[in-house]
């Protein structure tokens, strides 16, 4: 036998060279549409047959499974997909990878590709010259693609010559010839060849060349190519070990979905071979049960017919599989952290805008609701759950007298200083490391201002809670009245603002919130010509009012930045923001 070790060598060169330009071209197809398919993979997902044109769509486009399954992981993790939504766009994503298959068979086997591969490099090389991003991109893809096929031509090449080497034959004869074990084996031998490679086009090309060489028959390639559907999903697998339990679940969907495929397939295995081969001679090809040459065509048609029909049958059962996997990966309660550490932002949300964005938006309502909404009631000297009752305010105020301990400066760099670091950190780097659009750019630049509204709210609210302490129970019962109408103030605003957040028909809070920034304005008037009358009518103490000035102005300062906060992080892109006033 003259196939020797250089030559193994030779055979995983071609290999690495076709992965090579499949990465590549993969790579820029994603820098040219990667921003408009996440988007369109966020939105287009409303029911299971949108989330399979999506999943088509997208692999269609980027001409690589692994990609769009580990988009979907990503996207799976930072809560933008819900379980069933992901299992409807990987079974798209299965259809979509089908695309390869063709380009190969048709472009690698029916048309010769090396004589134009070396000058599409050379022209796409130029196009890397230009300044416009854009061309550069469209350069990339058309290098990638020309090293694809001239990947593939050296597979071919690199491949034993079976007509030299007649032992290669005589050696796999003995597993050729076992019947459906034959057909399980080889099934294994596809699903262990993708597992290594870690790219079922890969495997694909090379069942492709080896049927195209009459190294395997038409059978045993159809197994291959059912264990290159399991051995894909590998990579989904991989990527959820670090990831939450939604990520593993996304995961596991993808592995659940194709083995119920292969097993079925298996059932009726020689059946719908045989219907294979009707149609491939129905379109025009010759037998592949007769003529090798006529295999490649034929299990594209396999992989096709698979993919297509596994997705129609299933995909009426994909509340079932979803609660299969459920129950195979339970969820799991994310361990607490510490109330100086953020709840979304990991490293791995930084892959992509669309889950950085989620991460950031989720951290900052998070730190809000929870921490913000929490210091501003106990400043005032209210308990969070009056707030959110539906209790009259004045009655609240009145029994509320009972003064709470509460260092906010404390609270501020124990629960609020690190999470708001973080936040910013995580934005700054989203903006500067992420290819970002105009839109995304501003959304994040939104999420800072918000949460430096909230830094200002504590400031704010530590010197106004300095002063209700005071005053809460004092003697002069003038002085208690305006700061019991200055909390009263503020927690109408924490309660709509609760409502705005909670309610499914939100609109009226937005309008409510409009109006009471309006009326934060006007106050500054009312609250000077009654502040002359208790000082004229010696009321109160030069030290009250000059609390009570400063205070007004905390106040208004105080309620501006809640509805700012809330609007910016709950409200529609209409801002309440006015030029910044």
């Amino acid at each position: 036998m003259s196939y020797g070790f250089y030559d193994i060598l030779q055979l995983i060169g071609a290999l690495g060279l076709f992965l090579f330009g499949m990465k590549v071209m993969s790579d820029a197809l994603l820098k040219l549409a990667g921003n408009k398919l996440r988007s369109f993979l966020a939105t287009m997902t409303s029911n299971r047959v949108f989330g399979v044109i999506t999943g088509f769509f997208i692999t269609s486009v980027i001409q690589s499974s692994s990609a769009t399954t580990l988009m979907v992981v990503s996207f799976s993790n930072a809560g933008l997909l819900t379980l069933i939504e992901s299992i409807s766009v990987i079974m798209g994503a299965n259809i979509g990878t089908t695309i390869t298959a063709w380009l190969i068979t048709i472009l690698g086997f029916k048309v010769s590709m090396s004589a134009m591969a070396l000058p599409l490099v050379g022209f796409g090389f130029l196009f890397t010259f230009s300044k416009r991003k854009n061309f550069d991109n469209w350069g990339s893809f058309i290098i990638g693609f020309a090293l694809l096929f001239i990947g593939l031509q050296f597979l071919k090449e690199a491949m034993p010559d079976i007509k030299n080497n007649p032992e290669i034959l005589a050696f796999l004869s003995q597993y050729t010839n076992l019947g459906f074990v034959s057909i399980l084996l080889f099934l294994l031998i596809g699903t262990a060849l993708t597992v290594v490679i870690q790219s079922s086009s890969a495997t694909m090309a090379l069942t492709l060349i080896m049927t195209a060489e009459g190294w395997i028959p038409f059978e045993l390639a159809a197994a291959m190519v059912l264990g290159e559907n399991i051995g894909t999903t590998i990579t989904a697998n991989l990527a959820a070990i670090v990831a939450s339990y939604k990520a593993k679940r996304t995961a596991r969907a993808h592995l659940v979905f194709n083995i119920i495929g292969v097993i079925w397939v298996l059932i009726l295995f020689y059946p719908f071979l045989r219907f294979i081969g009707w149609l491939a001679e129905t379109l025009g090809s010759e037998s592949p049960y007769i003529t090798a040459a006529a295999i490649p065509i034929s299990i594209s048609l396999f992989h096709t017919a698979f993919n297509i029909m596994n997705t129609c049958l299933l995909i009426w059962f994909v509340n079932p599989i979803a609660r299969l996997v459920e129950k195979i990966v339970p969820e799991k309660l994310e361990a607490e952290v510490k109330v100086d550490e953020p709840k979304f932002l990991k490293k791995a949300v930084l892959k992509y805008p669309e889950t950085a964005i989620s991460a950031l938006l989720k951290e900052s309502k998070y730190l809000f609701k929870k921490t913000i909404f929490e210091i501003v009631a106990h400043a005032l000297n209210i308990h969070r759950g009056d707030i959110k009752s539906t209790e009259n305010l004045k009655k609240i105020i009145k029994k509320s007298n009972v003064l709470f301990e509460l260092d906010i400066r404390e609270e501020y760099i124990t629960r609020v200083k690190s999470i708001y670091g973080q936040i910013i950190n995580y934005a700054t780097k989203t903006q500067s490391e992420l290819d970002l659009t105009e839109i995304q750019n501003q959304q994040i630049s939104e999420i800072k201002l918000a949460n430096r509204k909230m830094v200002e709210i504590i400031k704010d609210i530590n010197e106004l809670s300095r002063n209700i302490s005071m005053y809460l129970n004092s003697e002069n019962k003038h002085i208690q009245k305006e700061y019991d109408k200055l909390r009263k103030r503020v927690a109408t605003v924490l309660r709509v603002i609760h409502l705005f957040r909670t309610e499914k028909d939100n609109e009226t809070y937005h309008n409510t919130l409009k109006k009471m920034k309006q009326n934060a304005r006007e106050h500054k008037h009312e609250s000077s010509t009654k502040l002359d009358k208790l000082i004229r009518e010696d009321l109160i103490t030069v030290n009250m009012a000059s609390s009570l000035v400063n205070d007004t102005d905390n106040v208004n300062d105080i309620i501006n930045n809640l509805i700012d906060t809330a609007d910016l992080l709950y409200g529609k892109k209409d801002n309440l923001l006015d030029n910044g006033t």
